[in-house]
Order: structure tokens, then C-alpha cells, then sequence
């Protein structure tokens, strides 16, 4: 246990000074007793007190204890069960997401899932958004802050080619900065730090996941298979959505005509790396589902929490307690 100000923990030599005065009193009392012992109520009343007497200035004194503890606010590791999680929302803004085949067109449809899914999350869950293209762009590191995660989804808008790699290259890094375990990246018990993290089993990192949303036409290095396994290796599980048809359609970017359709294959087998799933989201209702299915766990996590309103009830109720006794018991307070 710790405490936010601890210099108010100097009153608690109060209690030794307390303890001395009531024992004066106790010797002065005793003294008046021989001196009046001939008086028979004062002896019977002393006999018929005994050690009761001393019960209530200790409740007293130990409710002034806890109290001043409780000023100089203590606070102590609790492990609370909460639900949290970071879920990094990873768009392709590639060319090819302005295709209609999902109306208005597969971003905006996307979007609108995305920003249902975020309004259902409780305080605890961090969203982070990232937007690749050939590259990838940390739109929103991950936060609470709702607005700022909507703000984040409403300003995407289709660039230019598609890297998956990146994407997924891009969101480990994120979720490395804001949260990851640092013996997942790395060791720092020995003099020199691993290249590269030591793997662990998929899906063990329970508390953070990347949802991909793309159509899975891979036009850029480096190779999403490979970054899908750095995923792995993580114990990061991506849930990967298809966003358009198998069949396709056709798009016509600057004079020319460029065929797009969705690469399921490519999706199913990053998911499958991972321990994550994949989804088809051939029109909205299906999209919505996705986002239903995705809910981060009840973990128990370590905090440091302020305890000065326990401390401060428990004081309250031994020095109600005193009271009644001595009321009850003597008639006054002491």
C-alpha cells in the first residue's frame, strides 16, 4: 500500500499523545476512588464497570486512526474484472474499395458498420482505425474518445493500391506502442534484447484483435502471409472481412477500365494463421452481423486503485460504534 499524501500520516502521532492523556485520566480516577473509598457507590460503580469502561474511548482511538489514514489517501493494487480490449479497425482504402458492388460502395458500407460497431462499445474497449493503402497510416491511435474514433472513420476515402502486409505491419506496430505486453516483443533480462519477439501460440493475446476490412486484392509487397504469421507469432488474432462479390465488378479510374473482385482465398488463409475468422460481407445486414460477433473479453486486470473512501466509511462505522456503546453503556459520549 502507497499513499497520495503521505505527509498527512505525521497526525498520527496524535494517537500515542491520546493513549497518554487517557491513562492520566485512568490514574486520576483511581486515586479519587481510594479517596473516597469510603463512599460505597463509587465502589460498587468501579466494580460493576470493569474493563467495560475502556471499550469505547478504544473504538474511539481507533477510529481516529483509520481516519487519518484515510486523509492521507491510500491507495493499493486491486485486481479488477473489467471487460477491455483494443480492436484495431484496419481499412483498405485501396482504389478498388470505391467499387459499387456493395451500395453506396464498399468503403461507405463499410463505414457505417464500422461506426454502429464503435457506438456499441463500452468505455473499457479502445478502438484504434488505420487506413492502408500501398502503405499504412495510423488514422486514430487507439482510444475511448468515441467521437474522435468517429471522427477518424468518417475522413477515410479510397487512395491508391493495396498492400494487406502493410496493413497488418502497421497495426501490430500500433498495438506494440498502446498496450502489447512487453515479453511479447521483447526481453529485457538479458544484456542484449532478441531481434525478434519470441513466438507465441495464436490467439493468446486475448485482449486486443485486428479487424481487417478489405477486398483482398493484394497489390503491393511485402508478402501478407508473411505479416498474417508475425500476427501469429504475436498470439494477435485478425478477423478478416471480405468486402465485395467473388464475381466482381468493374471500375473506371482515370480512363482506364480495371476489373476488381473480392480474393477470399488470400482473406481465409490470413485469418486461419491467426486463430481469427473470416467473413463474407456481401451486403450490409451481413456486415453488421460481423461487428455483433466481436466482443472483447472480461479480464482481470492489475490497477492501482485509491481506497480512501473504504478507509474513511470504516472509521465513520467504528466511531458510530463507540458511540452507541458509551451511550448506552454510560449515558454520554466520551
Amino acid at each position: 500500500m502507497s499513499f497520495i499524501w503521505p505527509v498527512m500520516l505525521i497526525l498520527l502521532l496524535v494517537i500515542p499523545l491520546c493513549v497518554v492523556l487517557y491513562l492520566r485520566m485512568q490514574r486520576r480516577r483511581r486515586r479519587l476512588i481510594v479517596s473516597y473509598g469510603s463512599l460505597g457507590l463509587v465502589q460498587t460503580a468501579g466494580r460493576q464497570l470493569g474493563t467495560r469502561r475502556h471499550i469505547p474511548p478504544a473504538l474511539f482511538l481507533a477510529g481516529l486512526t483509520i481516519l487519518i489514514i484515510a486523509l492521507a489517501r491510500p491507495q493499493t493494487v486491486v485486481s479488477i474484472p473489467r471487460v477491455e480490449g483494443t480492436v484495431m479497425l484496419t481499412f483498405d482504402v485501396s482504389g478498388s474499395m470505391a467499387a459499387e458492388d456493395l451500395q453506396p460502395n464498399r468503403m461507405e458500407a463499410a463505414k457505417v458498420a464500422a461506426r454502429a460497431f464503435v457506438e456499441q462499445q463500452p468505455s473499457s474497449v479502445r478502438i484504434g482505425i488505420l487506413a492502408f493503402s500501398d502503405s499504412g497510416l495510423a488514422v486514430q491511435a487507439p482510444t475511448n474518445d468515441q467521437a474522435a474514433i468517429l471522427a477518424a472513420i468518417n475522413r477515410l476515402s479510397p487512395q491508391r493500391g493495396t498492400s494487406l502486409g502493410q496493413g497488418i505491419l502497421a497495426s501490430l506496430n500500433v498495438l506494440a506502442t498502446t498496450g502489447e505486453p512487453a515479453e511479447r516483443l521483447y526481453s529485457n533480462l538479458t544484456p542484449t534484447p532478441e531481434a525478434t519477439p519470441a513466438p507465441v501460440p495464436p490467439g493468446s493475446y486475448r485482449s486486443a484483435v485486428i479487424v481487417l476490412l478489405t477486398d483482398g486484392e493484394n497489390t503491393a509487397p511485402p508478402d501478407p502471409l508473411a505479416a498474417a504469421q508475425a500476427a501469429a507469432d504475436r498470439g494477435v488474432r485478425i478477423y478478416t472481412v471480405g468486402i465485395g462479390s467473388a464475381a466482381g465488378t468493374t471500375l473506371h479510374v482515370n480512363g482506364f477500365t480495371v476489373h476488381t473482385q473480392l480474393d477470399e482465398a488470400a482473406l481465409q488463409q490470413i485469418a486461419q494463421l491467426t486463430d481469427g475468422s473470416y467473413y463474407n460481407a456481401e451486403n450490409q445486414q451481413d456486415l453488421d452481423a460481423i461487428y455483433d460477433n466481436l466482443n472483447p473479453e472480461l479480464v482481470i486486470k492489475p490497477e492501482m486503485l485509491e481506497v480512501t473512501p473504504i478507509f474513511a466509511g470504516i472509521s465513520i462505522f467504528v466511531l458510530l460504534i463507540g458511540g452507541i456503546t458509551s451511550l448506552v453503556w454510560f449515558g454520554r459520549v466520551p
